[in-house]
């Protein structure tokens, strides 16, 4: 039951990561004081928005959500952004991650990306946490959200879950990765053996950034994916359930049957279901 698509007309979503992208990893090719530390954030944040509204433009166009894929949108986005305030800040521990990687994986890889930049903003705005991370705090979770929607379909409970607790905790860490290379350059001493240094080749750069990373945000990051992996396998079935249950009976994409008329001159045309896929057609 994909609730947003990634059909040819919403390809701005893989835009939008690819963007997301760049700007984690800028700090590869564009030396700090130039264009990062001053202008990157807020034109980021204004293309990810714009990005963001076309992926859903595009999807109501081409009829891939419609008013109920919006409202559970709206209602995960809240949802969100009321248990965020939860667990945030308290060593490392993050509740909202569970819901991303569930809601990724039932309504689909659209509906992750654009869930996780909603969850992450109205967050911000209920908690006052609006500053220049916002941006790649947006674009973190909506990769945790899409790429949960590209993992292996099988509907097995025993295989489902468990992998889906093991991309949780490794989402955790990837959260805190990425988000690390948004204030590398700007943190450390530049002396220091883990800092930025502009000019070095990239496998000196790079290996300079993962010590960066264990050093820094290591215990951050593994209370995060420890939430979500004992989360999703806590609640994850259940979870699952409700939003499979939901998405049939909101009937994200009706199922075509070609059905055969008898009678002269009969032709055999599609006739849309108006059920929720799988229940049988009289």
């Amino acid at each position: 039951m994909t609730a947003v698509r990634i059909p040819g007309r919403a390809r701005v979503v893989v835009l939008a990561a690819f963007i997301g992208l760049v700007a984690f990893t800028w700090p590869f090719v564009v030396a700090p004081g130039k264009f990062g530390s001053s202008y990157a954030p807020p034109l980021i944040f204004g293309a990810l928005l714009v990005l963001v509204l076309a992926v859903v433009i595009a999807e109501i166009s081409a009829g891939g959500i419609d008013a109920k894929a919006l409202a559970m949108l709206g209602v995960l986005s809240a949802v969100n952004a009321g248990l965020r305030p939860l667990g945030a800040g308290t060593a490392g521990v993050e509740t909202v991650f569970f819901t991303l990687v569930l809601a990724g994986r039932v309504f689909g890889p659209g509906f992750g990306f654009t869930l996780g930049c909603t969850s992450l903003f109205a967050s911000a705005l209920l908690t006052g946490g609006v500053g220049p991370w916002m941006p790649y705090q947006m674009f973190g979770c909506a990769f945790v959200g899409m790429l949960a929607g590209l993992l292996p379909k099988t509907r097995r409970r025993r295989v489902e879950v468990p992998m889906l607790a093991v991309y949780g905790a490794f989402s955790g860490y990837l959260f805190g990765f990425l988000l690390n290379l948004s204030f590398w350059p700007f943190s450390t001493d530049p002396n220091s053996s883990i800092a930025y240094l502009p000019g070095l080749p990239f496998t000196e750069q790079w290996h300079r950034y993962l010590l960066f990373d264990l050093a820094t945000s290591l215990g951050w990051d593994t209370g995060r994916a420890v939430t979500t992996l004992t989360a999703v396998l806590v609640v994850g079935p259940a979870v699952l359930t409700v939003f499979r249950r939901a998405a049939r009976r909101a009937n994200f994409e009706p199922t075509v049957r070609f059905e055969a008329h008898h009678g002269p001159g009969a032709t055999v045309g599609p006739r849309t279901a108006a059920q929720p896929t799988g229940q049988a057609h009289p």
